[in-house]
């Protein structure tokens, strides 16, 4: 009906940048009027591929890490035609069966990780039935065969936010990190294990405070600051989610912030500038579309440009740090 050829139909629906406009505009008139959808089926068959890609993530999908990944790779691969499968992985076990399962059922083009790492057999199974794998904030993904990445640096985020803290005079510093009961190795460790090594290095031994996993968890961390020999002058949270809702448990318990005591976190997420929390700033939507293109072209079958990308953290100071000695006497946010 459109006088065109068969293969120029599949081409308005799947690879419309190869079709005129006016042409694929025709094609797809013509389409309404017989109620005609493409198969998703046979075009797989036909192209072997499953047009799915499987994202593997730990930890809650509704955190705003978690949610701002996936938004942002399903801004990409949806329309370019791929579904994306999460599968929540909270162990190494977990992991093992999901990679010793995958190359069987072929079910997935590509394979996503965000914030965790893989072994190398895992990766060699992935890489022998010609299945990319990218990561986002995954740990040395490059030394370790991903395909590709996109990671912010974690490593210079938290020397900016020691540095900046040390100027501020503090001495007596308190590092608040999770302790989940997992086996995997997060991205997030890096980012504490940088971030002690630069107050060491300007002659400070942080205190380390271990947050598990738990609805009472702020409550615990307050506890354990407060019953340390010493209040800290500041205290430093792995990232926003910890440090956003301590900072109200510590005005309720009457220390002033920064007055007494200076808070900062890491993200930049959710209500972090309505309460003028310093923190580290990244972004996860953009580190997932970035994610996303790249597993598109790597799919194709196409050299990436850039394949691991290195994100420079940016610091943003705000109202809930503050010098030492000046601190002591101003007032509370």
């Amino acid at each position: 009906m459109a006088h065109v050829s068969v293969s120029t139909v599949s081409r308005s629906f799947t690879k419309p940048d190869m079709v005129s406009a006016a042409t694929r505009r025709k094609v797809l008139d013509i389409a309404d009027q017989l109620n005609f959808s493409i198969s998703r089926s046979a075009a797989a068959l036909k192209s072997g591929r499953a047009m799915r890609v499987a994202l593997l993530m730990s930890d809650q999908l509704r955190l705003w890490f978690n949610a701002s990944v996936t938004e942002g790779l399903n801004e990409v691969l949806h329309p370019a035609g791929y579904d994306l499968s999460i599968f929540q992985i909270s162990s190494v076990e977990e992991r093992h069966g999901f990679f010793s399962m995958l190359p069987v059922r072929r079910n997935a083009d590509a394979v996503i990780v965000a914030s965790f790492g893989v072994d190398s057999q895992e990766l060699t199974r992935l890489e022998d039935v010609g299945v990319p794998i990218v990561g986002i904030n995954c740990v040395n993904p490059q030394d370790a065969g991903f395909s590709a990445a996109v990671n912010i640096d974690d490593e210079q985020g938290s020397r900016l936010m020691a540095r900046h803290l040390l100027g501020l005079g503090h001495t007596s510093i308190a590092y608040v990190r999770t302790s989940r009961a997992v086996s995997l190795h997060f991205s997030v460790q890096r980012r504490y294990e940088s971030f002690v090594e630069c107050c060491r290095e300007g002659g400070v031994d942080p205190t380390t405070v271990v947050a598990d996993d738990g609805p009472d968890r702020v409550s615990r961390i307050l506890t354990s600051l407060m019953s340390l020999p010493t209040m800290p002058t500041a205290v430093v949270c792995q990232e926003d989610a910890i440090a956003v809702p301590l900072l109200f448990q510590l005005l309720r318990a009457g220390v002033r912030v920064p007055g007494d005591v200076s808070v900062a976190g890491y993200d930049d997420a959710f209500y972090a500038a309505d309460i003028g929390l310093t923190t580290i700033r990244q972004d996860p939507l953009s580190l997932a579309r970035e994610a996303g293109r790249k597993t598109l072209e790597l799919i194709e079958g196409h050299d990436v440009d850039d394949p691991f990308d290195v994100v420079p953290a940016e610091l943003v100071i705000r109202s809930s740090t503050t010098a030492r000695s000046a601190g002591r006497a101003s007032a509370s946010i």
